[in-house]
């Protein structure tokens, strides 16, 4: 593989982009977008992307799992050695007191190896985070260092086989017996099991265990617990068992197990006590008087999970879109239908179908991420650490994380595809990737359930901001939405688009091709969404329980559409706003662009539902269609390779052949040879054109003058 990328644009990737039927030559400032792509914690991403490009963090194509485990382990012990996992951890004990660059390098480990990111996500973000976020003083000085500098593995025992999402639900409990001030930690059945712990089949030698607090025979909820699960030889200490999860889909170079407990006995002071503590007796007390909200709370101290894997699927996303579109800027297939060679695959309209929305999307993901990045780290940092900042924060991360987690599985698919055979080679990363990033859309929270509950929190806000309204905000929400269903169902909203759009797609298209325009469609779409919920849902606290269940399942699908519904929103709003920061006049047009093309893409995905709730017509839904495909593809076109090198991604984070300017090399020589056989007079004649002789004497003949002079 070559060392240097050669971005050089062929001829055909020069082509300008047409506005008003005029070509138009822009400047995009590659560099400058590479900074704001890079966002507030740049130099964290550029010092761990500088760790990442060296071999010895790099995955082997091929390894075994044995061969994968022990060496991510190895390479674990390498990052503490360059001081590379410990931002986010108290001064105090060598770290930075930075949340936000903290997620920022973690991020960026994936293009070494996802199972390099997702171990030590486990032991620094879970376990070690755990103990600094749950845990009190005593525990920040007894186990912080030892976890900080691997000494002690660990695992973060909270995700049982019979509950995975549902954590208020676990059957581990902790009992606390007063006559040996202990609690007693034990697995009452198989279900109960803790699962798919990373560090739990060889490596952790401690775990932070989740169980229902029991003292004085009253159950307290779910808490954490520091629980020593294995000798210094590796073998489990006595009450303590479990298996290896064994081979999976992906992420193999983590050792992922289960673990369960027989009447484990721990320290009173192992409880993590920050939000629930026992005194020597038995006596429960919390700075949370609430059960539910302390739950909550305790949960929401390690949402910076779900933030990491947004961030992290984020990034494999542009490794896959780097990889794809380098190969599409650059392989040829079939003839040009000007006998002068064959067309690049960035030239069919159909391609950049498939990968310039997908762009797009990655861009937005982006932008978005980096909002939830300054969030997370407000609220960790206590610059703004209000109860409605962390619950904002959590929302956020509910609706972020799903959105990229599924989309980058769309993304890195379509790229494989997109490169035909020499994607699914292991060589060329693509096909790695995507079972990799899998087990994001299910762990740190289910996308599904993740959804659910920002659902929830849009009905609870929609339900909120009517609660005592006034009677003439009253009369006036109720008017205006009998206006708007009279409108809507009566075919007058979609009739008058029709008398206006006739004849003319650019007229069609024209009202809905602004940035407002598209606010509105995006924004009316989760707003009706969730009034039609808030309205079915209107009496459900006058229903007995099962009633309500029955209603709340016979509503769920829907729920999760409104919840992604917003989601795409937030998406499309953070966009807009880096769109309407940028100052560079050509980087701005071309980021419109693409942030039209993102928007379109979402409102096209839904037309349906835009045309059976007579949001558009169908001549203004076509017109949508055919803008992306005949406006703003061509438009985007030329800017593809800037677009991704923006990413800022050197050959040794791709790693990928067809990435490395080698399918160019190989598609000059391909050129040249044809070139130099015709030069030559030497390529055989095609079959019915004429034997080569009989060709070349009538191109003699036609050559002599004719008898007429």
């Amino acid at each position: 593989m070559t060392d240097v990328v050669d971005t050089t644009p062929h001829p055909e990737t020069t082509a300008l982009p047409l506005v008003d039927g005029e070509p138009v030559e822009l400047d995009l400032d590659v560099a400058a977008l590479g900074e704001r792509l890079l966002g507030r914690w740049a130099d964290d991403r550029r010092a761990s992307r500088e760790l990442m490009a060296r071999d010895e963090f790099h995955r082997i194509p091929g390894l075994g799992m044995e061969e994968h485990r022990a060496r991510v382990l190895d390479q674990l012990h390498r990052m503490v050695e360059e001081k590379a996992v410990h931002r986010a951890f108290p001064k105090r004990f060598g770290g930075q007191e930075s949340p936000g660059g903290n997620l920022a390098a973690f991020e960026e480990v994936a293009l070494a190896d996802p199972s390099l990111q997702i171990k030590s996500g486990v032991q620094w973000g879970l376990f070690a985070a755990a103990i600094m976020q749950l845990g009190t003083e005593s525990h920040h000085e007894k186990y912080l260092p030892p976890a900080m500098s691997l000494e002690l593995p660990g695992a973060f025992a909270m995700t049982e086989t019979g509950h995975g999402s549902d954590v208020a639900s676990i059957g581990t409990t902790a009992t606390y017996d007063p006559e040996t001030d202990e609690f007693v930690i034990h697995t009452p059945f198989r279900a109960a099991w803790k699962d798919y712990l990373g560090n739990a089949a060889l490596h952790g030698r401690a775990a932070v265990v989740f169980a229902q607090l029991i003292t004085q025979g009253v159950n307290h909820g779910v808490h954490a617990f520091f629980v020593p699960i294995r000798d210094e030889n590796g073998a489990f200490l006595p009450g303590v068992g479990g298996e290896d999860d064994g081979l999976k889909g992906g992420l193999n170079g983590i050792d992922n197990g289960r673990l369960h407990f027989d009447h484990v006995r721990v320290p009173r002071t192992d409880l993590l006590d920050r939000y629930g503590s026992v005194e020597k007796g038995g006596a429960y007390s919390s700075p949370i008087d609430s059960p539910g909200r302390r739950f909550f709370t305790m949960i929401g101290t390690l949402v910076q999970g779900r933030v990491s894997l947004d961030g992290a699927a984020t990034v494999m996303s542009k490794a896959g879109l780097a990889i794809a579109i380098r190969y599409a800027s650059e392989r040829r297939q079939f003839s040009d239908g000007a006998g002068d060679g064959e067309t690049v695959l960035l030239d069919y309209q159909r391609h950049q179908r498939r990968l310039l929305p997908a762009l797009a999307t990655t861009y937005a993901m982006s932008f978005a991420h980096e909002k939830l990045l300054e969030q997370y780290d407000g609220v960790f940092s206590g610059a703004h650490d209000t109860d409605a900042d962390r619950q904002e924060l959590e929302t956020l991360a509910a609706a972020l994380k799903p959105f990229s987690t599924w989309a980058g599985l769309d993304i890195l698919q379509e790229c494989r595809e997109a490169c035909g055979g020499a994607g699914y080679l292991a060589a060329n990363r693509i096909v790695q990737l995507r079972p990799d990033l899998d087990i994001y859309a299910t762990f740190e929270g289910d996308n599904n359930v993740l959804l659910q509950l920002v659902g929830k929190r849009l009905l609870s806000d929609y339900a909120r901001r009517f609660k005592n309204p006034d009677a003439g905000a009253i009369a006036g929400l109720v008017a205006q939405q009998v206006g708007e269903v009279a409108l809507n169902r009566s075919g007058l909203r979609a009739l008058g688009q029709k008398v206006a759009d006739f004849g003319s797609t650019a007229r069609s298209v024209g009202f809905v091709r602004g940035t407002d325009a598209q606010r509105q469609l995006l924004t009316d779409r989760v707003e009706t969404m969730v009034a039609e919920l808030a309205g079915r849902f209107r009496d459900v606290a006058k229903l007995a329980p099962e009633a309500a269940a029955e209603l709340f399942n016979a509503n769920q699908n829907e729920l999760i559409q409104a919840a992604y519904a917003h989601a795409e929103l937030l998406e499309w709003e953070a966009f807009t706003e880096r769109v309407e920061a940028e100052t560079h006049e050509g980087t701005k047009r071309v980021l419109t662009w693409l942030r039209d093309l993102f928007g379109f893409t979402l409102i096209e995905k839904h037309l349906a539902w835009y045309l059976i709730h007579g949001r558009l017509s169908g001549p203004r839904a076509q017109a949508i269609t055919d803008y992306i495909d005949d406006r703003l593809l061509p438009r985007l076109r030329p800017y593809a390779v800037d677009l991704i090198d923006a990413f800022g991604f050197r050959p040794e984070h791709l790693r990928a052949d067809i990435a490395s300017g080698a399918e160019k090399a190989r598609q000059e020589e391909s050129r040249a040879y044809y070139v130099a056989q015709k030069a030559a007079d030497e390529a055989p004649v095609m079959e019915k054109s004429g034997s080569k002789t009989s060709r070349k004497a009538a191109t003699s003949e036609a050559a002599q003058p004719s008898a007429k002079g």
